[in-house]
């Protein structure tokens, strides 16, 4: 699979015709495996298998396209750009750059151009994520020992 960055809105009879599917695989969205059987307008039929978490991701992206978004799929080994991670991030480009020119998260340069790993990315936003959450226990514990609140 190519990364190309495409974007596609989808129409309104996508949009129906998503939720109609999701609606439909949503009552197997807890099995392990998938039996499904295809026919193209093209007059093509074919059967498959698919494993419990490939349904989940389609529901995923049945379920964005529903709402009428476009969505787009990026292998976890995959290589993006700095605003990309920032945008993953929700932080600015420059913030971001500091946090790799510090260290916090791995990059390789390509010419003047840094490289960052998707899933360096997504290791380094949960590892934040632990730390806030683990905060906001603490301040909440707090609060409870000082018997603010209710």
């Amino acid at each position: 699979m190519s990364a190309q960055k495409i974007v596609h809105l989808p129409t309104a009879s996508e949009v129906e015709q998503a939720k109609l599917s999701s609606r439909t695989l949503s009552k197997y969205a807890d099995v392990d495996r998938v039996q499904l059987s295809l026919r193209g307008s093209n007059g093509e039929s074919d059967e498959l298998v698919l494993p419990g978490h490939v349904l989940q991701i389609l529901l995923d992206v049945l379920a964005e396209v529903s709402q009428g978004n476009a969505i787009s799929l990026i292998p976890y080994h995959q290589e993006i750009s700095t605003q990309d991670a920032a945008n993953l991030l929700n932080v600015s480009r420059p913030f971001l750059v500091r946090l790799l020119e510090e260290g916090s998260i791995p990059f390789r340069k390509v010419g003047a151009h840094r490289r960052v790993k998707l899933q360096d990315v997504l290791t380094y936003k949960e590892q934040v994520d632990h730390q806030r959450q683990a905060t906001l226990d603490e301040l909440a514990q707090l609060s409870q020992d000082e018997g603010l609140g209710y």
